[in-house]
């Protein structure tokens, strides 16, 4: 969507105190959805910013379409501006230890008696109970929660390979947000919602612990598991490539079968089932296989496409910048990162009325917008030139 559309969330103020990607991706979300939303950094920025290896990403990703203000919340003075910017959002999002905002005197309690209407969203690893203390990662809670277990190797746990959990933590809290936002519309007030990394790595283990029930037998890791088709595998072709490929219903076994002219398989009323094509696996596979090894993934891929099959060529991060569909459809955004780089982003992955969600306003620098917001905060010239002379306050071109 254009700048020149309505946005959905274009009249809601957002006010983020946090960092790394939990609570930056949960204000990314609205802040492409169209909520103005003001990234308060501590005096010299974000870490995040200075993030290498793995971490590298992580702000160039999550914090575009926002504004940049450096406080220095220690301060008593900072604490009184921090609390005005509060004072006129509609939603706070924080994603540190538990108490640390507290300590601050941002917590919820004391910011609320100023904000009644303030919906304040704190990115936990817990919910409540005996584990609310402690403090988490995305790691730490795919490694507590089975999911490390789920994805590698029998007694080699391994991470996913994303920040899947910090995300769909995030993503969590925007659903808490949204809900407390239409509570707000029935009886005026605000409230204070949670989302965590341990709950929400556990509500994805959820169909596992389900099937241990239906089936009488723990899940196995998902790299032995016994798949619940015959044909669903990553499979080897004549250029040396590797194509995913999903046959999961009858009527796609027929399909399948016609098009690869498998006649053998077809003519046999005993693979008709799926259930019996799954136990006569160890045969069917290599047949498969040895013909999928007499085509080039592009042939492959197309026959696949042909007969309606469930496909996809295996793919690194890297080839997702050339992605037909993706640069067809709207999906990479052109966004200028904070060191002057253009590079193509995701968007969010939903569309509205057949449209996608544009980049606003680049990655800011740290501190960028501090001015303008200190002027929409009602400051004047000789308040703000003040507080950046005593250091409360950190001008754009002071970090650069």
């Amino acid at each position: 969507m254009s700048q020149a559309d309505h946005l959905p969330l274009s009249h809601i103020k957002v006010v983020e105190f946090s960092h790394m990607v939990m609570g930056p991706s949960a204000s990314a979300v609205l802040a492409d959805l169209g909520a103005d939303v003001i990234k308060i950094e501590p005096i010299g920025g974000d870490k995040t910013r200075r993030l290498r290896g793995s971490g590298a990403g992580y702000f160039a990703m999550y914090n575009r379409n926002k504004r940049s203000i450096c406080i220095d919340l220690k301060s008593k003075r900072g604490n009184v501006l921090a609390k005005k910017l509060i004072s006129g959002a509609d939603i706070l999002i924080e994603n540190f230890r538990p108490g640390a905002m507290d300590k601050l005197g941002y917590g919820y309690a004391d910011v609320s008696k100023d904000n009644e209407q303030l919906i304040y969203c704190s990115a936990r690893g817990f919910l409540n109970g005996p584990y609310a203390h402690r403090t988490a990662l995305d790691e730490v809670a795919q490694m507590m929660g089975g999911l490390a277990y789920m994805t590698g190797l029998p007694g080699r746990p391994m991470r996913a390979g994303a920040s899947v959990i910090d995300v769909m933590g995030g993503m969590f809290g925007v659903i808490a947000i949204l809900a407390a936002l239409e509570m707000r519309k029935i009886d005026g007030k605000g409230q204070e919602v949670t989302s965590s990394l341990f709950e929400s790595t556990v509500f994805l283990m959820g169909q596992h612990m389900a099937q241990e029930v239906v089936m009488g037998a723990p899940a196995k890791p998902m790299s032995i598991r016994t798949s619940a088709w015959a044909v669903y595998d990553i499979f080897n072709t004549k250029d040396q490539q590797q194509v995913f490929v999903a046959v999961v219903s009858d009527t796609q076994w027929a399909m399948f079968c016609k098009e690869f002219n498998l006649v053998g398989f077809s003519a046999d009323k005993t693979l008709a089932a799926n259930n019996d094509r799954v136990a006569r696996r160890d045969e069917i596979i290599p047949t498969v296989q040895e013909i999928f090894l007499t085509l080039n993934k592009s042939e492959l891929m197309q026959k696949l496409e042909n007969c309606g099959l469930p496909f996809g060529g295996v793919g690194k991060p890297s080839d997702l910048f050339s992605d037909p569909h993706l640069l067809e459809s709207g999906g990479l955004l052109d966004v200028t990162l904070p060191n002057g780089e253009a590079t193509k982003l995701p968007g969010i992955p939903i569309q509205m009325s057949g449209k996608r969600f544009n980049i606003r306003k680049n990655v800011p620098l740290q501190g960028e917008h501090t001015l303008e917001i200190l002027e929409n905060a009602g400051f004047t010239a000789d308040e703000i030139a003040e507080l950046v002379q005593d250091g409360i306050v950190e001008r754009l071109d002071e970090t650069t």
